[in-house]
């Protein structure tokens, strides 16, 4: 097995809104915000190669919004895609599964592209994952998060055939369910921020590496109070944050970030604040 970083770029969100309740006098140490209070975050993927299959984890927000669309996300940066695959010798043609950790589009809308006035799959070889109590949270979202979810993203990977759910575990005395992806690769499910969002757990070079997705969206999220206002359910959030850092912490796992503009991946240690990151490396360096 191997594993690489696929980068797809930056884009900005409000501060506010990135780190819910704190204050902007505290988060702002951790991301300075513009003079729009925006802060830049990652769209960072992580490319899977587990025997004959390679897995790509999310594909970040895709081509095909329209320039308004954009216009309120300031992409920037020079990393596409195709570049980063490229850089390791792939093309998105040799991608065998899309495993998608939830819908929203800076997730999952590089999945689908147009040609023409069709929209088609972008890896065109790939099955899509997900899972059926997230797939219909999306295709009939509420009205709070229905901006999130386009359908210009998700329909079409249905009308495709190549769509394909995996099976959602539940909670077992607390601790987040999970359910085996392959031999080397579980998926751990979380609810708080949008229902049944899947993180990729996958066992590598004898240490257990977890894709964070928005459960931690960044290094600055890992302490307790640190929730995202767009996180549908906070308080279930925070616990599930309570139950996963402790494990973590004591499993010394290595956490790898989708957003985080700076740092890739860290290990985590117990202080007296209580679990804070310990040292900071890049995916290639494990």
């Amino acid at each position: 097995m191997k594993l690489y970083s696929i980068n797809t770029g930056y884009f900005k969100l409000d501060g506010g809104a990135m780190f819910g309740v704190v204050p902007k006098s505290m988060w702002n140490k951790i991301n300075p915000a513009d003079e729009n209070n925006l802060c830049s975050w990652a769209l960072r993927c992580l490319l899977i190669e587990d025997g004959n299959r390679l897995i790509l984890v999310d594909n970040g927000n895709g081509d095909k919004q329209d320039a308004k669309f954009f216009s309120h996300y300031y992409l920037h940066g020079n990393d596409t895609l195709d570049k980063s695959l490229a850089k390791y010798g792939f093309h998105r043609d040799d991608i065998t599964d899309v495993f998608l950790t939830h819908l929203h589009f800076d997730h999952c809308g590089g999945s689908i592209m147009r040609d023409g006035d069709k929209l088609v799959p972008a890896f065109k070889n790939a099955t899509y994952w997900s899972n059926k109590e997230h797939w219909d949270w999306a295709v009939y979202p509420n009205e709070r998060e229905k901006a999130s979810f386009l359908k210009e993203n998700i329909l079409p990977i249905e009308e495709s055939g190549k769509l394909e759910f995996v099976e959602v575990a539940g909670s077992i005395d607390g601790k987040l369910g999970e359910t085996a992806f392959t031999e080397n690769i579980s998926i751990r499910f979380v609810s708080g921020h949008t229902e049944s969002m899947m993180l990729p757990q996958i066992k590598y070079n004898n240490k257990t590496i977890v894709f964070m997705a928005d459960l931690l969206p960044s290094v600055g999220h890992i302490p307790i109070p640190y929730v995202m206002a767009y996180d549908m359910f906070p308080l279930t959030t925070l616990n599930e944050k309570k139950s996963f850092l402790k494990e973590a912490a004591a499993g010394d796992y290595i956490l790898f970030f989708e957003h985080d503009p700076v740092h890739e991946c860290c290990n985590l240690q117990q202080t007296e604040r209580g679990v804070r990151a310990k040292d900071f490396f890049k995916l290639e360096e494990i």
